[in-house]
């Protein structure tokens, strides 16, 4: 907890947000661009982007900086700190070879999920998924459990918060409608997804709990819509997944 101002390095956290401006659609920032995204002076963001450059974690070609693989051992060593992805890792595995599908474990950061844990026994998706990739939490099915376990309230506001544009034409995107399908997880304990991430991909996710009852990660089945129907996956898949929800309540 922050007592004093002393306790807090405002310029830890504005090089943490330059950091975070770099993203898909933002690849390379130049000095200019880097200052807007992230709200700071212009030489503020030159200080920053510099240092990060001198220390290895950015390139920069003059005009334009890029984040390099260095970077990634911010993410990974925040990730091997975890004990969840070791304890839920075996139980994903076993999981995976019993039905014959993609299984993962994520965490919500605000408007967003993160993969901490995967095991893949085909590719359902174009994109590569591994621990640290991040989806939108309003259109995958993790997503939706977790937002099911907030306070309705802060599920609302994290909707609202969103960037809603549609990832397919299958993609709900009316805020009441995606509190509506929240409202519906939360009751019934699983959220469905039918190709509203990608096309051709449908999923099934479930909250795990800790030994408190508190939900602290979201685990999911994926595969792909033409070898099963979205209505009969809570059928075929619920029971295996809840077993491991069981399993798993009793070591988180």
């Amino acid at each position: 907890m922050l007592n004093k101002p002393t306790d807090y390095i405002a310029s830890l956290a504005k090089g943490l947000r330059v950091i975070e401006a770099f993203g898909t659609d933002t690849p390379r920032l130049s000095i200019a661009e880097a200052a807007s995204a992230t709200g700071l002076d212009r030489a503020t963001a030159r200080r920053v982007l510099l240092t990060l450059a001198r220390e290895g974690y950015a390139d920069y070609d003059g005009k334009f900086f890029t984040l390099t693989p260095r970077v990634l051992r911010l993410g990974v060593s925040a990730l091997a700190s975890l004990p969840l992805p070791q304890l839920v890792q075996p139980w994903l595995d076993q999981l995976s070879e019993q039905i014959g599908e993609s299984c993962s474990v994520a965490l919500l950061d605000e408007t967003e999920i993160v993969y901490v844990a995967r095991a893949a026994q085909k590719r359902v998706m174009s994109i590569g998924l591994m621990p640290g990739s991040r989806l939108p939490a309003f259109c995958t099915s993790m997503g939706r459990i977790l937002l099911a376990s907030l306070l309705r309230e802060q599920a609302i506001a994290l909707i609202e918060k969103s960037d809603l544009t549609p990832r397919t034409p299958f993609s709900v995107t009316d805020p009441a409608e995606i509190i509506r399908r929240v409202d519906q997880a939360r009751e019934n304990g699983f959220a469905v997804i039918d190709q509203e991430v990608e096309l051709g991909l449908c999923s099934i996710a479930i909250p795990l709990f800790d030994k408190h009852g508190r939900t602290v990660a979201a685990l999911n089945i994926g595969l792909s819509a033409t070898s099963a129907d979205a209505d009969s996956l809570a059928e075929r898949f619920l029971p295996k997944l809840l077993s491991v929800q069981s399993g798993l309540r009793r070591v988180l």
